[in-house]
């Protein structure tokens, strides 16, 4: 017998046997009682479809010549009603043209002699019953498969709704992280750029200065190919490059550089090196710092702190150079008269492969000849009365002093609009708002 999954024994065949004669069906049932086998009997085929009716009977072994109906007519009706079921037929020699009947129209599956070897039909329905057993078996098991693959179908379906449950939670979390992570960049990049007006207030005529020096830096870094977070350097270190000039006195703040003393001098060229060390404890800056520390240098390696020359000097501090000095001709600071834009771009080529890289100074020279196109978003300016909330503003927002008020991309709120109209009645002036319109 074969087992069912975990161990649980099957129940017994089950036989029927069909004579109108009772001392074969007695021969019968003591024939196949001894090997474990349930044995229903029936005198007529009447009687067998009655019991096939109410019982599950595996194999059916019916004589051939029985009144009313015989074993060919019987075993017929079994085929068509519970074909699944096992058909022998007991037939004498003198039956051969039944028998033929039984075969074609019954479709048996063995036909015994009598009188029957006993051996020859145990074994016929030994190995009948094997057959049945192992159709049994596969029946079963191709139901579990059924329902182990149904079973796995809820499963993978519930796994799947799971996973894409998850995955939106987690894509919602992303844009959450990158949402703060924006807000957190705008807000350093704001405080970078309040910190270096204060820096600009310190040294009075340069209001505007690190903003212009920025704007172009990150232009020149566009054109030389600078990966994003190397641009992002270099826009902090042109924010903050004179951070080291707070601790100057304001008589060197306010005199060029080409007219200071050579004691001046000594004091003014550690400004590098100090704006380094105040940022030392930013780690995020370390790159920016360092590109603040090397803006003096030079390209034939005459500059200072460290007289660094060509590809000694980072990148970033090779176009910080190049930019403030072109900003401090055009304002007096580099050199004791004002430079126009011609003059200034004059003075820069002079200077390339001596003051400053030739490379740079061709990035400089192509954005002078057809400057980039502005990044930022269409944008139109209005007063301060036309300001709404959530509007962006598309550049920074500047005093008549040159101070700045509000960054470039700040989102405005019904309090910053307030606080904007209460410093144009203070001042008594207006503000040019210009904002985006996309």
């Amino acid at each position: 017998m074969l087992a069912e999954e975990g161990g649980q024994a099957e129940p017994p065949f089950s036989l029927l046997a069909v004579d109108d004669e009772s001392n074969i069906l007695a021969s019968l049932r003591r024939l196949f009682r001894p090997h474990g086998y349930r044995i229903l009997t029936a005198g007529s085929g009447k009687e067998g479809l009655a019991l096939l009716e109410t019982e599950q009977i595996d194999l059916v072994i019916s004589d051939m010549r029985m009144p009313e109906m015989d074993g060919a007519q019987f075993l017929t009706q079994v085929r068509n009603r519970w074909p699944d079921t096992v058909r022998i037929l007991l037939t004498g020699y003198a039956d051969i043209s039944s028998t033929v009947e039984a075969i074609n129209k019954a479709q048996i599956h063995r036909y015994i002699a009598k009188p029957w070897d006993e051996n020859e039909l145990l074994d016929t329905v030994r190995q009948s019953l094997e057959l049945k057993g192992l159709q049994r078996e596969k029946k079963r098991l191709d139901s579990l498969l059924e329902q182990r693959n149904n079973e796995l179908l809820v499963l993978n379906t519930s796994l799947e709704a799971k996973v894409q449950e998850r995955t939106a939670a987690l894509e919602q979390a992303m844009l959450l992280v990158e949402s703060s992570h924006e807000k957190l960049k705008k807000s350093f990049l704001t405080s970078i750029r309040i910190f270096a007006n204060l820096i600009e207030l310190r040294e009075g005529k340069l209001a505007g200065h690190s903003r212009r020096v920025t704007e172009m830096s990150r232009h020149l870094g566009q054109i030389m190919g600078l990966a994003e977070n190397a641009i992002q350097d270099l826009v902090v270190a042109s924010l903050l490059h004179d951070i080291g000039k707070l601790g100057l006195p304001d008589v060197l703040l306010s005199k060029p550089f080409a007219t200071l003393t050579s004691d001046e001098r000594l004091l003014y060229v550690k400004h590098p090196i100090k704006g380094q060390q105040a940022l030392m404890a930013l780690d995020t800056l370390e790159e920016a710092a360092l590109i603040i520390r090397s803006h003096h240098e030079r390209h034939d390696g005459l500059g200072y702190p460290d007289q660094l020359n060509g590809e000694q000097i980072p990148l970033g501090a090779r176009i910080l150079a190049l930019v403030n000095d072109y900003d401090g001709l055009l304002n007096g600071t580099l050199l004791p008269r004002i430079f126009t834009k011609e003059e200034a771009v004059k003075a820069i080529m002079d200077g390339s492969g001596r003051r400053y890289h030739p490379d740079v100074v061709a990035a400089f020279v192509e954005f002078n000849t057809s400057p980039p196109d502005e990044e930022t978003p269409t944008e139109r300016e209005i007063s301060s009365r036309e300001l709404s909330p959530d509007m962006v503003l598309a550049r920074d927002l500047i005093s008549p002093a040159g101070t700045l008020l509000l960054a470039k991309d700040y989102q405005l709120s019904q309090r910053a609009i307030d606080r904007i109209r209460r410093y144009e009645e203070v001042e008594s002036c207006a503000l040019k708002c210009h904002v985006k319109t996309e």
